[in-house]
């Protein structure tokens, strides 16, 4: 079940210091980072258009458009959602939303948060895991959800934020924002990374992932492709993982904490839900209670992992930090 704040509606001024947006104030005119140009998992979140095109109300929030962003909410809601790569509920969530806003016809406008590219974002509010989102109303933030949340739950929330915006003197309208915000046209991607991306979008994991192991083939340094390589290959281990499946997993992996795949595979979901600090420390903690052959792949499949989160992400620091304590 999605987990949305307490009575989030009650009061727009009992929610005043919720999340803390203004360091990101204060940056924004700070130059942004690149984001990663590894391979999306789904089109809906691909970091370069929005995908509703021209008639689309959605904008990429990165820190240097981030107050430009907040300060549409004195016109109308704001919807900052995040989401990443690693993570394909996120995505599917951010899909979602971004569908519900654009039938909302310019009365809210969605932010999308791209966690990986800009993780001060989701540190500044206060944001554990993907996917979540926070609505900002004449730039307060307003709690909506954080973990998975369905279609008809996020259509009654938007309609209690709509009826709190108007009680704010929020009632306006404003045209599609397509392309405020988005990043410049980026370059061709590889002959073999467009290979990799097609195949992700159609499906077919196993083509993506023949498509990234040739491109590191024969170029070895080439980082983004050790990224694809490592997303596509956790979007195999979960591929057909249904929920009765995750749940049976969560029990095994409860019941025996010695079976290294259990531990792996539940990693994996943990990773895939936006749990990330949660999948790196049960991967450390198995790694420092064994030795041998099983030590040996869990290291590895954390390695992976810290390469679908991102090598720069601070909880991958932080993981690498605690596997260093309990390997030497």
């Amino acid at each position: 079940m999605p987990q949305a704040a307490q009575n989030p509606f009650d009061s727009l001024a009992s929610l005043r210091g919720a999340v803390d947006l203004s360091a990101l104030k204060a940056r924004a005119q700070a130059p942004a980072p690149a984001p990663r140009a590894a391979a999306p998992a789904a089109s809906a979140a691909d970091g370069a258009e929005p995908s509703g095109g021209a008639g689309s109300y959605r904008a990429n929030v990165t820190e240097a458009n981030f107050q430009d962003v907040v300060e549409l909410s004195v016109q109308v809601p704001v919807i900052l959602a995040l989401w990443a790569q690693y993570s394909p509920e996120s995505q599917r969530t951010l899909s979602l939303v971004e569908d519900l806003v654009n039938r909302q016809d310019g009365t809210m406008v969605l932010g999308a948060v791209d966690v990986e590219a800009f993780p001060e974002i989701m540190q500044a509010m206060q944001i554990s895991g993907v996917p979540a989102a926070v609505a900002v109303v004449k730039g307060q933030p307003v709690p909506l959800f954080q973990g998975p949340v369905e279609e008809a739950h996020l259509e009654a929330l938007f309609t209690e934020l709509l009826q709190l915006a108007q009680a704010n003197g929020v009632h306006g309208r404003i045209g599609p924002v397509s392309g405020a915000g988005a990043e410049p046209a980026e370059a061709p991607l590889p002959p073999l990374h467009q290979e990799a991306l097609e195949a992700i979008e159609s499906g077919d994991y196993a083509a993506a992932e023949r498509a990234y192991q040739q491109a590191l083939d024969e170029q070895p340094a080439d980082h983004e492709a050790k990224a694809g390589l490592a997303q596509v290959r956790l979007l195999l281990r979960l591929d057909g993982l249904s929920a009765t499946d995750a749940e049976a997993l969560r029990q095994q992996a409860a019941a025996d904490p010695d079976d290294v795949e259990a531990q792996l595979r539940l990693a994996d979901l943990d990773v895939s839900g936006g749990h990330v600090e949660d999948a790196f420390s049960r991967i450390v903690t198995f790694i420092g209670r064994h030795f041998g052959p099983e030590r040996e792949t869990a290291r590895v499949r954390l390695l992976e992992l810290f390469e679908v989160v991102g090598v720069k992400d601070p909880r991958v620091a932080a993981a690498r930090q605690a596997l260093a304590r309990v390997l030497f």
